[in-house]
């Protein structure tokens, strides 16, 4: 069993420690990431809930849209919800940058207790192919939302609620994406890879974006500091 946790938990663990690392300015609390992680993890357990109660009473017949439109929905709501309500107004939401780190972690502490479960109930043989597809998948998600939280954080307040919109809406659509072309079987492989590669390339353009950014804003404030003295 600890083995088996250990490989559920490593690949959330390295994806987080990849981008948290790629902050060269001011690193953020520790702490606030872990509970932002926890918020991740709690909500694994209702969102499988009401995925069973909507599967198992027939509530949305239509596979295409219960499996890749509504699973989108309600994982990219709840946890665009948590960061809105316990992470955009916090006293350590600095940067821009943040936003992609908060993102991240809330999206992996859903991935994380999900393939913990995946893996107890179909075993070792999946780890590997979750790692590459579940896991990624979703920390990439939870960029790409993180990104928008940031911008909507230290933009305009007319832009705000633009920013906010985007924060949810541009993460949903890629996990429709990403849904729906597992449910394509017989050429989902073919269809998987280069969408993998376009999200890894998305995320990651996000995650230097955002990175400038922050950067500017700190060499700003610095600035600003320099005159006041």
């Amino acid at each position: 069993m600890i083995i088996l946790v250990t490989v559920a938990i490593a690949p959330g663990l390295a994806l987080f420690s990849y981008f948290y690392l790629r902050k060269q300015i001011a690193k953020e609390p520790s702490r606030t990431l872990f509970h932002t992680f926890i918020y991740g993890a709690m909500m694994t357990f209702p969102i499988m809930f009401i995925q069973h109660v909507f599967e198992e009473e027939n509530i949305i017949s239509n596979e295409f849209f219960r499996n890749a439109i509504f699973t989108s929905w309600i994982e990219e709501f709840f946890k665009w919800l948590i960061l809105l309500i316990a992470i955009f107004k916090h006293v350590e939401f600095e940067d821009a940058y943040d936003g992609i780190l908060y993102g991240a972690s809330v999206s992996l502490g859903f991935a994380t207790v999900e393939n913990i479960l995946y893996l107890i109930i179909f075993g070792m043989d999946t780890a590997f192919l979750r790692a590459l597809l579940p896991v990624s998948s979703h920390a990439l998600f939870g960029v790409v939302m993180g990104y928008y939280f940031g911008r909507a954080k230290f933009t305009t307040i007319t832009n705000r609620r633009g920013m906010l919109f985007f924060a949810f809406f541009a993460p949903f659509i890629l996990h429709v994406i990403y849904n729906g072309i597992l449910g394509v079987h017989d050429f989902s492989i073919y269809l998987i890879i280069p969408f993998m590669l376009y999200l890894w390339w998305f995320g990651l353009t996000r995650v230097k974006s955002a990175h400038t950014f922050a950067m500017q804003q700190f060499r700003s404030k610095a600035n600003e500091d320099m005159r006041v003295e």
